[in-house]
């Protein structure tokens, strides 16, 4: 069951019409409070979100899906009218799995909804990993969500959270964007790489601000992308 979030009724019913064509079940909701009680009844396998809405915006119903332990793992596709690189970063940090600006092909929107269906039950297969990882004096605890620099917690988003895990899993490897992109949003998500730049930055920021020099630990590779260090 696909549920998709539009005050704009030409546009919802248009896109759920497309929806059930193309195979989906797909229900469509004006505002979202009908869509969260519609979620008490049953849970969607992929949410697609406008952001402007007329009583909470897309990016809220995100963060209170994220923040649900019910709804927190279900794929989110933000789909609006922002397409500027700013208004992508923000749908991402805040833990969309994927964004597409209006107007999108039918065919397009079909295509990703079942990548991001195939993602959700391959990682409903998976076990969660319960092994600390370590590289310095950083530790990242996939189980409990957690990440500490030199002992002191640091507090991240989804986004910067699962970016550090790919660079500490390949620790001494040097990483494109394209293949953080796909390690971190997934192989959907096709955008700008300064994207991965910016999450970089805040990255680096808050790794720094418990330890200083740990900013350093990740390093550019000019011409290439980015790889983890340890810190000398």
């Amino acid at each position: 069951m696909i549920y998709y979030v539009e005050d704009e009724i030409n546009i919802r019913e248009l896109t759920i019409y497309a929806l059930k064509q193309a195979g989906f079940e797909a229900r469509g909701f004006a505002h979202a409070t009908d869509f969260y009680a519609a979620c008490k009844e049953e849970l969607p396998e992929v949410v697609l979100l406008d952001i402007m809405l007329p009583d909470i915006d897309g990016l809220e119903i995100l963060r209170t899906m994220r923040a649900n332990p019910e709804t927190q793992d279900i794929p989110v596709m933000m789909l609006t009218a922002k397409g500027t690189e700013f208004d992508k970063v923000v749908g991402l940090d805040a833990g969309a799995d994927d964004y597409l600006a209006k107007p999108f092909g039918m065919m397009e929107l079909a295509s990703r909804v079942r990548a991001l269906v195939r993602r959700a039950q391959r990682g409903a297969q998976k076990p969660i990993a319960n092994d600390q990882l370590k590289v310095g004096p950083i530790v990242l605890d996939p189980a409990a969500h957690s990440v500490a620099v030199d002992g002191q917690e640091v507090v991240l988003t989804l986004k910067e959270f699962e970016l550090l895990r790919v660079l500490m899993e390949n620790e001494g490897r040097v990483l494109t964007r394209g293949q953080l992109l796909e390690g971190v949003w997934g192989v959907t998500y096709v955008g700008e790489t300064r994207t991965v730049d910016v999450h970089v930055q805040t990255l680096r920021q808050k790794l720094g601000q418990a330890l200083p020099g740990a900013e350093a630990m990740v390093a550019t590779v000019r011409g290439v992308g980015y790889t983890l260090k340890k810190a000398h």
